[in-house]
């Protein structure tokens, strides 16, 4: 049923702990697999839009924070209009300050670039940092909503409801209503990759350093997988560990969406996993995506996988192996090791007007005083 994939050399206690882990790991994920049947993946071409392989791509999903790909789109699609400056500022309202982690923390009334918003929230997938965009929007936040939904129905999404920016109700706790398709989110990140070259670099930064701390990207491909250039991660108990992964290699382009790992290292793995096999793929004239849709089933459930992801039997039996240097370990032979060490860009938040203010008084401290001039 599940492959094992050989570890890399190690000796002693590291040669223990790996045997463990792959053991463990493989036993969560049968569970899983167990309570919430298959879980969703999809491999597609990006160049030929033609589906390369896919178990239950049409099964609904939470979409967690997956959900900020939407997001970007439309702040995207503004940009490229000129209806939106990449350097204007938002602010982060109450409301978004309070949306649970991942977070920046930033406290209400914290002031940051639309630019540096897109970097939070795409790199660390900050929940607060998504709202603010969408409070932001013409409109305000419930016309942006109907905007991302009205958008998926536009790029051919045809099973997939947004009701937040974010995908985020609580990390235990799915917005009710939100949900998606692996099918769906491999059309939107085609459509993303497609529309707008020009933005990509937001999505392979390897970190951002901010006023908070400085955050690795939840993607742990970048950097670490050969050809790697995006997408995004998403986590809810109800929907496991999610991701959206986009690889160019050897002039192949392809899109993977993977849903329900059983923990973040499971995520990359698989990821990595479907990447390589529709990168090297031989056989490639599968169906096109704008064809590939699913049955008529419109009541069909969202599947919620929390009993076999966060129960507390699944959490002890979750390991999660790192070297004695602290660094994450990998049992897949397309991931380089995860070093602590990781390149960053800066996305602070401007000063607020306290800070504005004391700024302006060390300025004066800084001016000549005038002086009387000597009677001629």
């Amino acid at each position: 049923m599940f492959q094992m994939i050989p570890s890399r050399p190690a000796h002693g206690r590291l040669s223990a702990l790996i045997a463990l882990w792959i053991v463990t790991t493989t036993l969560a994920m049968c569970g899983a697999a167990g309570k919430a049947s298959a879980n969703p993946y999809i491999i597609v071409d990006a160049r030929t839009e033609r589906v390369l392989a896919a178990d239950e791509p049409f099964k609904r999903w939470y979409p967690a924070s997956l959900a900020k790909l939407m997001t970007a789109y439309l702040v995207f699609e503004d940009m490229k209009a000129g209806r939106l400056d990449p350097e204007a500022t938002i602010t982060f309202s109450a409301a978004a300050a309070n949306e649970p982690a991942s977070k920046m923390y930033f406290a209400p009334g914290t002031r940051v670039t639309v630019d540096n918003a897109l970097k939070m929230m795409l790199v660390h997938s900050a929940n607060d940092a998504a709202r603010a965009v969408a409070e932001h929007a013409v409109g305000g936040r419930q016309a942006f909503i109907d905007r991302m939904n009205n958008t998926a129905k536009r790029l051919g999404m045809t099973d997939t409801h947004f009701v937040n920016a974010n995908g985020m109700n609580s990390m235990s706790d799915p917005q009710p209503g939100q949900h998606t398709t692996a099918r769906d989110m491999a059309v939107l990140a085609i459509a993303i990759e497609k529309t707008f070259p020009e933005y990509l670099d937001y999505f392979d930064i390897p970190g951002i350093a901010t006023d908070s701390g400085k955050y690795r990207n939840t993607n742990l491909l970048i950097g670490n997988f050969d050809g790697a250039i995006g997408m995004k991660t998403g986590f809810v108990c109800a929907s496991g560990y999610n991701q959206v992964s986009f690889a160019k290699r050897k002039g192949r382009e392809v899109v993977v969406v993977a849903f329900g790992a059983p923990s973040v290292p499971a995520r990359a793995e698989k990821a990595a996993e479907l990447l390589q096999r529709g990168l090297t793929a031989t056989e490639r004239n599968g169906p096109r995506l704008d064809s590939y849709l699913p049955p008529p089933a419109p009541d069909r459930p969202v599947t919620d996988v929390t009993s076999a992801i966060c129960s507390a039997e699944a959490v002890q039996n979750r390991v999660i192996l790192r070297d004695d240097d602290g660094n994450l370990m990998f049992s897949s032979p397309y991931l380089k090791p995860l070093s602590k060490d990781f390149a960053t860009v800066d996305a602070y938040r401007l000063p607020n007007d306290t800070e504005m203010a004391a700024s302006t008084l060390d300025d004066l401290k800084t001016v000549p005083l005038p002086y009387a001039r000597p009677v001629q």
